[in-house]
């Protein structure tokens, strides 16, 4: 059967045209050091919701960038929108923006548009002013009709009247932005020739502040070929070291922080982008994601993302879209191991790992307790999960720690019962089959006293088990006290019982028992297995024992049951 339309067809798309460039630098950079952040959650985020925020929701947002460590953040575009200007002037008029946090507007090359700005800004002690046009080839011939020329001057005039407003307000401190719009489709010379047009007017090689931002408006090619594109500009733009590049990518192709990463590498100076992620079309380059990748390579990412669980809240509340449960850093699941052999990897690293160690736990990339995450989210139990993790759910949540035998015994039951139902299994359910099938004890078996002595011969067993009215008494020898004990139930019984396997654990404080046992043994070929929790590890084994052995007898059928009872009565 074939699904394709006839309308699906390649034929209609060109590939993107690489840049020529043969000395690239930026494959052998690192980063070492966090780029400068401007958040633009509030205009270009916000512009792309079906419902814009409301001044409140402006405020929680803003309120949240600032507590991150946000130093730029972008407000609005107050010359388009009454909601936009109004905010802005609130944030002023109300003293609500630290003295430490540089406000960033946004306005097109248009002079009463601009002039509009300035009124928005008006008493800020520092704000920048982020003027754009469009330079791209296809916007040039088919929105505009203009040519080079024609674009360069609305640039170069856009710049002019930034400056000049600028001047009649020098109680702010001004920083001038301009963002050659569509810059990915834009040619590379064409694009250095508008920003020095543009360097020209304001002057960045005099002090004044300037932010050239090389934002890919729409995402064209690999991430590799827009860090050429960056890279190349670096190198051609003249007063280059007098004023700093900012990247601002779209996620068309997936890869928005991809190409935000590699063209810091190709030496970008700064990152603008959302919480996230949100942005029109696919989104924004997301910074809670940028920033955390660096965090995780020992970076510090100059934002403070430890309380993610508000992060998530907030910007869902704000932007009224819901986190996907796989988003890097932030989703549900993130730090979630279904998968039987990544749980067992992920507890056995657990294990070994020191509190002064550096993070290196397998198929956890970052410690999930940094960004507030419990342990409890780590491992989640379904039916693809293996012995690994649910012995992780019973050490992590009930102190109980298996023997490898009982691990991969206990995970077919757990297995069986997630099939059967279905979704997922918690840990209270995964501690009711382990109470189910080995901890419960038969009243008939219950251990109720025991002796033991030890001479030449080897240990001497008296052991006591069923109801306080219904005792039975138990006398064997053998080399230890199991082995004594398995003797007198074959000589009482007739039961010959064979240890296979046999593991003992002291527990930790806070609990009733100090101790586990757990042991698989071999009736009349066939196997058990059994477990028990007691005050001291002798009471755990032989409980242990009794459990098992009951799984394959009945005592109230055995004959010789009344006569011992009265015996152990008298």
């Amino acid at each position: 059967m074939s699904f394709t339309h006839q309308n699906f067809t390649h034929k209609k798309y060109v590939a993107f045209k690489p840049v020529g460039k043969t000395n690239r630098r930026w494959p052998d950079q690192v980063i070492e050091q966090a780029p400068r952040w401007c958040a633009v959650d509030l205009r270009d985020g916000n512009q792309a919701l079906i419902k814009p925020m409301n001044v409140t929701q402006k405020q929680r947002l803003f309120d949240l960038l600032v507590k991150l460590g946000f130093k730029e953040i972008e407000i609005g575009f107050p010359a388009a929108s009454q909601p936009d200007f109004d905010f802005c002037r609130k944030l002023i008029e109300e003293n609500r923006i630290p003295k430490d946090v540089r406000i960033q507007v946004l306005t097109q090359a248009r002079a009463d548009l601009i002039a509009r700005t300035y009124e928005a800004l008006k008493g800020a002690d520092k704000a920048i002013v982020h003027v754009y046009n469009s330079t791209s080839t296809v916007q040039r011939e088919q929105v505009f009709g203009l040519d080079r020329a024609g674009i360069r001057e609305i640039a170069v005039n856009g710049a002019r009247w930034v400056k000049e407003h600028a001047d009649l307000a020098p109680e702010t401190e001004w920083t001038f932005q301009y963002s050659p719009e569509s810059f990915t489709g834009t040619e590379l010379d064409f694009a250095v020739e508008v920003i020095d047009s543009v360097n020209d007017v304001w002057r960045p090689d005099l002090g004044q502040g300037v932010i050239i931002n090389l934002p890919a408006t729409v995402e064209m090619s690999t991430p590799n070929v827009f860090a050429d594109q960056i890279e190349w500009v670096c190198d051609h733009v003249r007063h280059r070291e007098h004023f700093s590049i900012s990247v601002h990518t779209h996620n068309d192709r997936g890869c928005g922080v991809a190409a935000a990463e590699l063209a810091v590498l190709a030496g970008a100076d700064r990152v603008e982008g959302t919480l996230m992620g949100n942005g029109e079309r696919t989104g924004n380059m997301d910074l809670v994601t940028m920033a955390m990748n660096l965090y995780s390579q020992g970076i510090d990412p100059r934002l403070d993302l430890s309380g993610m669980a508000e992060i998530v809240e907030t910007v869902e509340a704000c932007t009224d879209i819901s986190t996907h449960p796989r988003h890097p850093y932030a989703g549900d699941l993130v730090f979630t191991a279904f998968s039987g052999s990544h749980q067992d990897a992920i507890r056995k690293c657990l294990a070994l790992r020191k509190p002064d160690d550096v993070w290196n736990v397998a198929y956890l990339p970052i410690d999930p307790a940094d960004l507030g995450r419990h342990y409890d989210e780590v491992v989640r139990i379904n039916s693809q999960s293996g012995k690994g993790g649910v012995a992780y759910v019973l050490e992590r949540d009930y102190d109980i720690t298996l023997p490898r035998w009982l691990q991969i015994e206990f995970s077919k039951v757990v297995q069986a019962e997630a099939e059967t139902n279905g979704g997922e299994i918690d840990s209270i359910t995964i501690h009711r089959l382990f109470e189910e099938k080995y901890l419960k004890v038969d009243p008939n078996w219950a251990l109720a006293t025991y002796d033991l002595q030890r001479d030449q011969a080897g240990v001497q067993a008296e052991v006591r088990f069923g109801t306080p009215t219904n005792l039975v008494q138990l006398k064997g020898q053998g080399s230890g006290a199991v082995e004594a004990v398995a003797e007198a139930l074959k000589t009482q019984f007739g039961v010959v019982v064979a240890v296979e396997a046999y593991d003992e654990f002291a527990l930790g404080e806070g609990t009733k028992a100090n101790a586990l046992a757990c042991i698989r043994v071999r009736i009349n070929d066939t196997l058990c297995s059994a477990a028990a929790l007691a005050e001291d590890t002798t009471s755990a084994t032989l409980q242990a024992l009794l459990s098992a052995v009951a799984q394959q007898m009945d005592l109230r059928s055995q004959p010789d049951q009344a006569h011992q009872t009265a015996a152990v009565n008298a």
